[in-house]
């Protein structure tokens, strides 16, 4: 088995990271204070991206894309993570799910999105729905030929700056032994759609910047050519192509962690008491090892579920393993590295505090830390009937 990095994959992680060093890094504090990111610079991180040739690198090559593969990908998101996310949100990943786009739709969304000239944004979750899919509230009807949306979807990141949303509302329900279940089709909607809204959402403490949005559809009305993939069949367009969200989650965690650990072993090394470095003390040296024990047990649970889909091998339980693991790790690096760093480590003097407060979020969205143990845990009874 062979564990080290091909040429090619060298050369994506020295650029990746080499782009974060130089274009994101300076930009952080003020956005940080601020908590927004200036249109003029935004623009001229997607522009740099473009002539980079990594925007839409997750994109087949014939829509485009670089046609990266999903280690190659991992990789490229690993070194993102090291950077603010309200920032690198510009670097450019479209939605994988907008390969299910079809005729009109590819020119309409698909193809403009790979070009850096349409942004999209993601919205699934609602205030009384959140890992519960078929519980969603959100809803259309037939009505005079169109669909008709109501209802609202809430945490939605990215929908400041998109141009149009994949929306996933019910569109039905059936009977079953277990009770009513919902039937999800997907649609795209464009920003300024007569009926659709989308507001400030709430004040975060993770990721400063990088916004969540309120979406309100009220009588909101769609021809049939905004459905992608079929008529309730959202599940399987879901299924097809979200798996990727939680490998970016479990990716940028690892490349945070190690951002945040660069600090932890820099103090370590440098801060002394009582004549001699921190870090000769257990306390603080038996810290240090646990820390990249972890960080590496992670990036190699997350490089070795990207390389199963790569193989076209089943990756949900690795996928979920990856995602539960790297970001409670990135909890535990964080919190370590502000200890280590005593009182200085709360100060915005330093981006500890802020890469502790980040850390946060990692367990929760995409699916919280419970809803992975859930996936992991009936992958492995399933097989044996339970």
């Amino acid at each position: 088995m062979h564990f080290g990095l091909s040429e090619e994959q060298e050369m994506i992680v020295s650029t990746v990271r080499s782009f974060v060093e130089k274009e994101i890094y300076p930009h952080e504090a003020e956005v940080e204070r601020t908590g927004e990111v200036p249109r003029e610079l935004a623009d001229e991180i997607r522009r740099k991206t473009l002539e980079l040739g990594f925007y839409a690198c997750n994109f087949p090559q014939e829509v485009g894309g670089a046609g990266l593969g999903h280690v190659d990908f991992a990789l490229v998101e690993r070194e993102l993570g090291r950077g603010s996310m309200a920032l690198t949100h510009f670097f450019g990943r479209p939605q994988n799910i907008l390969m299910a786009c079809t005729g009109a739709q590819r020119d309409r969304y698909l193809l403009p999105a790979v070009r850096g000239e349409r942004m999209d944004a993601l919205a699934m979750t609602e205030p009384d729905a959140g890992s519960d899919v078929r519980g969603m509230k959100c809803s259309a009807r037939r009505e005079g030929g169109d669909w008709v949306l109501n209802g609202t979807k809430h945490f939605i990141s990215g929908a400041d700056h998109a141009d149009f949303v994949i929306v996933f509302v019910a569109t039905g329900e059936d009977m079953t032994d277990r009770g009513p279940k919902k039937r999800i089709t997907t649609f795209l909607v464009d920003r300024g759609t007569p009926g659709f809204t989308i507001r400030d959402g709430y004040r975060s403490v993770s990721h400063r910047g990088y916004k969540n949005m309120i979406l309100e559809f009220d009588d909101c009305r769609l021809p049939d050519d905004q459905v992608l993939g079929e008529v309730d069949g959202g599940f399987a367009v879901m299924n097809e192509w979200l798996y990727a969200t939680r490998i970016t989650v479990a990716t940028m965690s690892v490349g945070r962690a190690r951002r945040c650990f660069d600090y932890a072993l820099g103090q370590a090394a440098e801060r002394r008491q009582f004549g001699q470095p921190i870090g000769r003390f257990q306390g603080v040296g038996f810290q240090i090892a646990d820390m990249i024990t972890e960080i590496d047990a992670a990036d190699f649970l997350t490089l070795a579920a990207a390389w199963r889909l790569d193989q076209g091998l089943p990756a949900n339980r690795e996928i979920a393993s990856a995602k539960l693991y790297a970001t409670e790790m990135l909890a535990r690096v964080s919190d370590a590295t502000l200890q280590i760093h005593g009182g200085m480590g709360l100060m915005d003097d330093l981006p500890i505090e802020r890469f502790w407060r980040d850390a946060r979020v990692e367990r929760i969205w995409d699916g919280t830390s419970e809803i992975q143990r859930h996936i992991i845990s009936r992958e492995l009874l399933r097989p044996l009937g339970a």
